[in-house]
């Protein structure tokens, strides 16, 4: 048993360069909110953690600062993004355009064996929704938008759009946990798959153009919930 997982870390390690195995876990632990929006990096204590140099760490920033998920700033050090609600309205208006894009494209070209792929996701999420399970369902939403990209064939596009929605998973998390929010997304979701099933660009490239307008309306919703507890909790 012990030599199994030494052979399957050994060939982790061989399929995937350090720095990029480091990557791996930081944005892991930044979108499951074990580090949160305005935290300092610490480049020592997380190379201890992890069990690897501080190089490794270094070039980890650096891609996830490519990746829209932290920014380094001059003599203060690097921290987890804080988007600005200003800037989230901004980021949702582009993706609302791609993913018209993104819906019209593969209700042209999608093919059986990927609609099933789709809905196969589509059916764990919706046992995600039975359970009230928030972050199991956060994290197949997110591989079901990638899904959708991936299966355009388009590597420009799908680099943009993982910024995109890299940038406002910090947003997302909250307005999912909104009471009804799952369902109501979900049921968009089926939406989408059936419009790109049955081929009508139109009706798909709206409905997800749709379906990111709503995401942006539920974020703000989250955001005005917010707002009013704080304001109760200081009263």
């Amino acid at each position: 048993m012990t030599n199994n997982r030494n052979m399957n870390n050994i060939a982790l390690v061989q399929k995937n360069s350090l720095p990029s195995l480091v990557q791996k876990e930081l944005e892991r632990m930044i979108l499951a909110g074990d580090l949160q929006a305005g935290d300092k990096l610490n480049e020592v204590s997380l190379a201890e953690m992890l069990g690897v140099s501080r190089g490794p760490v270094r070039e980890a920033f650096r891609a996830l600062e490519e990746a829209g998920l932290v920014q380094q700033e001059k003599n203060c050090g690097v921290f987890v993004r804080q988007i600005s609600v200003e800037e989230a309205d901004e980021i949702y208006e582009v993706r609302a355009a791609l993913d018209e894009l993104i819906g019209r494209k593969l209700a042209a070209t999608i093919k059986p064996a990927q609609v099933q792929q789709l809905r196969n996701l589509l059916e764990r999420m919706d046992e995600m929704v039975a359970l009230g399970d928030v972050d199991g369902y956060l994290k197949l939403n997110l591989s079901f938008h990638d899904l959708l990209v991936e299966l355009t064939a388009n590597k420009k596009l799908l680099h943009t759009y993982r910024r995109l929605v890299n940038e406002l998973s910090l947003f997302r998390r909250s307005a999912l946990a909104q009471k009804g929010s799952m369902p109501t997304s979900t049921g968009e979701h089926h939406k989408i798959v059936d419009a790109i099933a049955a081929g009508d660009a139109q009706a798909a490239g709206d409905i997800m153009r749709e379906h990111a307008v709503a995401g942006r309306n539920r974020m703000h919703k989250a955001q005005a919930q917010r707002a009013l507890l704080e304001e109760q909790n200081t009263q």
